[in-house]
């Protein structure tokens, strides 16, 4: 198994500990027919693996674009920003780069986002629950963060442990 991999859409989800999933997002400006068909090929990645979410820095990208699939709904998230936050959940969270790791990880029970759309186009999110943590996991890739970075040292070492023997210590 490659440290990276490639899945429908052609993007490359990389895996931690690609460096680039700890970089920081630059802002999108630039709103055109590009941008739209990098969207689409990370809904199309996301949906190869069953995923719920997946943000640009995990194909690679350090652009502030992220996409959210759960409940039937689909989201758009570039340049997101949270506006409100509200309540305590604790939950069961997995990654796409962190293949077969799933660790419970406190987060708001509610939020409201702001995010653009392919158009530019300023949209107003809500989110409970479920949803409130898929919109949040994935804003934290577009910061350097990954979800693990919420867990105890312990917990973290025991993850990179696992992954290192799940990639044959390649890691």
């Amino acid at each position: 198994m490659s440290e990276n991999e490639i899945i429908d859409g052609g993007l490359e989800v990389l895996r931690y500990p690609n460096p680039a999933l700890k970089k920081k997002s630059e802002p999108v400006e630039v709103f055109d027919d590009g941008l739209a068909k990098f969207v689409e090929n990370l809904f199309a990645a996301m949906r190869a693996h069953d995923g719920v979410g997946l943000a640009a820095p995990q194909v690679g990208v350090l652009k502030k674009v992220a996409v959210v699939e759960y409940d039937g709904k689909s989201y758009v998230l570039i340049n997101p920003k949270v506006i409100d936050q509200k309540g305590i959940q604790e939950g069961e969270e997995g990654c796409l780069s962190f293949p077969g790791i799933y660790a419970h990880v406190t987060r708001p029970q509610w939020v409201k986002i702001e995010a653009q759309d392919v158009t530019g186009a300023a949209h107003t999110y809500e989110g409970e629950g479920y949803t409130a943590r898929a919109f949040l996991h994935e804003m934290d890739h577009l910061n350097g963060k990954v979800f693990i970075d919420y867990l105890s040292n312990l917990k973290r070492t025991a993850i990179k442990k696992k992954l290192a023997k799940n990639t044959g210590g390649h890691f």
